[in-house]
């Protein structure tokens, strides 16, 4: 009839979900109380959901996964054996086994980790596909890319996707080192096997195997396994 009740119903309700994802499903909430799930939402056994999450739509979450507090998922898919640390934002996204997201990210617009990949604190994925193995620890923007396997995108690095009236595509290859500070300023395509120094801007795309530096960024070097064998080391 009012507000008020119509807020005591859906607290009903949420104990409800709970309750029976705990009783049916093997869900563990350390804090039921302060926990708000959707009843469209499907949470995997074994599950542990910490206070302060709310997980909303048609969200379906797999086995074994850990969402710490004060994160909120939306719509989206995540697979079994993730990791989401605290206070992240997932929109509309995807994350495949044993992913670590977090803390501190977010990913929107149809935004997909594949298999083992990591996105660190204050990394934003925005309609891009992060590839099997690959890592975004620190403070990166990636928009409208395209990330191959086994890359590591350096703190600081940002796709520089919108030219002021459309948006372009990132293209980076796999196993690319992406030195920190690096701008990437789309549509350009960085090949297997390449790295960028550190502050590096790359206006133009990147041979496989190539090492560029500078503003703009120029080839300086043609990397041999040696040379991947000790920045991988590193």
């Amino acid at each position: 009839n009012n507000r008020v009740q119509l807020a005591d119903m859906e607290r009903v309700l949420c104990r409800r979900v709970i309750k029976k994802m705990m009783l049916d499903y093997g869900v563990t909430f350390i804090d039921p109380k302060n926990a708000y799930i959707s009843e469209q939402a499907t949470i995997g056994r074994d599950t542990v959901i910490f206070p302060n999450v709310k997980i909303e739509g048609e969200t379906e979450i797999g086995d074994g996964c850990t969402i710490r507090s004060n994160t909120r998922i939306t719509n989206s898919k995540i697979g079994h054996g993730v990791e989401i640390l605290d206070n992240c934002v997932i929109t509309d996204s995807e994350i495949a086994n044993e992913c670590t997201v977090g803390p501190m990210a977010h990913l929107r617009g149809k935004a997909k980790m594949e298999e083992k990949a990591k996105v660190g604190n204050f990394v934003e994925l925005k309609k891009t596909i992060l590839g099997r193995g690959s890592k975004a620890s620190h403070l990166t923007y990636l928009g409208d890319a395209t990330i191959g396997e086994k890359t590591n995108i350096g703190a600081g690095t940002i796709t520089c996707n919108y030219d002021g009236v459309n948006k372009h595509a990132t293209m980076i290859g796999n196993n690319v080192r992406i030195g920190s500070d690096t701008m990437l300023v789309a549509p350009v395509k960085v090949g297997d096997g390449a790295v960028t120094g550190a502050g590096s801007v790359v206006t133009k795309d990147v041979e496989a195997n190539k090492l560029v530096v500078g503003a703009p960024a120029r080839a300086i070097k043609d990397l041999n396994e040696e040379d991947k064998s000790s920045l991988q080391s590193s």
